[in-house]
């Protein structure tokens, strides 16, 4: 068997082709994987250090927008999990060109290459920001698509186009759409580690508005095993939420992380909210728990405590990062 993952350098792409190495996904053991990555600034080749050494690993840097590539990439592939995207939604409400491109017609040109390949699976991986603002309750897989920002409008196209494919060509394609991951290996301008990082350098941590926007909080090992329940076992043509369970404001995460690194409330600086902010983000995570098996294992509490203790550990590694980005 041959994997083909696509963003393999990012912080979720490289979390899941280390799992798939050490054996996490049994089904998947003895595999051969490809990772194709453009290694922009948030693709990061040092994310996939503990699998270079493996004959089973081979890694191609090219763009997923160009055919050649990835016609070359996907050679071999069985499977193909598609990580790879703008995801930045700051970056998007400042220039949604890139987004567009990757995001849309990235996936595309992947679909495009998929098909003539015949792959036996290709998952595509989406967020729950295509869903819009939840008022109340939590958005199951039939809710109709409502984005809000230029990255959540293009993520929610790529997911129409691989329906699409589905659909006219019967390429056995799935969606997931997860909520707000955290974890060690995430590139620090998300919240978390932007958060973490701050504090452990001195510095104020930026809190859009009254904080009290909601999200739902998914580790990043929880979100790879449910994209890996969908390559083995999900059905071609369906969606799958991931969530972790856990919602809180943005206050309250912030204060989470304070208490976490020995703060107070003095390291908070107030900044204008966002622009066309949603107010709350939640998936209904019951079709693939109920279908596939999912179940989140990663406490929140457990989860960002080892998340700290990464950034407190690795500053070699993100210190480089922060002031590429400054």
């Amino acid at each position: 068997m041959n994997i083909l993952v696509t963003g393999g350098a990012g912080f979720i792409g490289s979390n899941y082709v280390r799992k798939l190495f050490q054996g996490e996904y049994p089904s998947f053991d003895g595999a051969g994987v490809t990772v194709l990555d453009k290694l922009s600034y948030a693709g990061n080749r040092k994310n996939l250090a503990p699998v270079e050494g493996s004959d089973r690993f081979h890694f191609v840097r090219g763009d997923i927008c160009d055919p050649a590539v990835v016609r070359s990439a996907m050679r071999d592939a069985d499977v193909v999990v598609n990580f790879a995207a703008e995801s930045h939604v700051d970056n998007s409400i400042k220039g949604s060109k890139g987004f567009v491109e990757t995001n849309v017609l990235g996936t595309q040109n992947l679909l495009q290459e998929a098909l003539r390949a015949e792959v036996d699976k290709f998952v595509h991986v989406s967020t729950d920001e295509v869903y819009g603002s939840a008022e109340s309750g939590s958005w199951t897989e039939e809710e109709p698509l409502d984005p809000r920002s230029p990255y959540s409008a293009s993520k929610a196209s790529s997911d129409l186009m691989v329906m699409a494919f589905n659909r006219t060509y019967g390429l056995p394609a799935c969606i997931t759409r997860c909520s707000n991951n955290y974890g060690p290996y995430q590139f620090p301008e998300k919240v978390v580690p932007l958060f973490i990082t701050n504090l452990l350098e001195g510095v104020p941590v930026p809190l859009y508005g009254d904080g009290t926007n909601v999200r739902d909080w998914l580790h990043v090992d929880d979100h790879c095993a449910g994209v890996q329940l969908v390559a083995e076992s999900g059905r071609p043509g369906e969606v799958y939420n991931i969530g972790g369970g856990t919602e809180l404001s943005n206050r309250e995460l912030t204060e989470r992380l304070l208490e976490a690194l020995g703060e107070d409330r003095s390291m908070i600086t107030r900044v204008p909210d966002r622009l066309g902010h949603d107010w709350r983000y939640s998936v209904d995570s019951g079709k693939i728990r109920g279908e596939l098996g999912y179940c989140p294992r990663v406490s929140f509490s457990e989860g960002l405590s080892e998340t700290v203790r990464w950034y407190r550990e690795n500053q070699e590694w993100w210190a480089p990062l922060k002031r590429a980005k400054s």
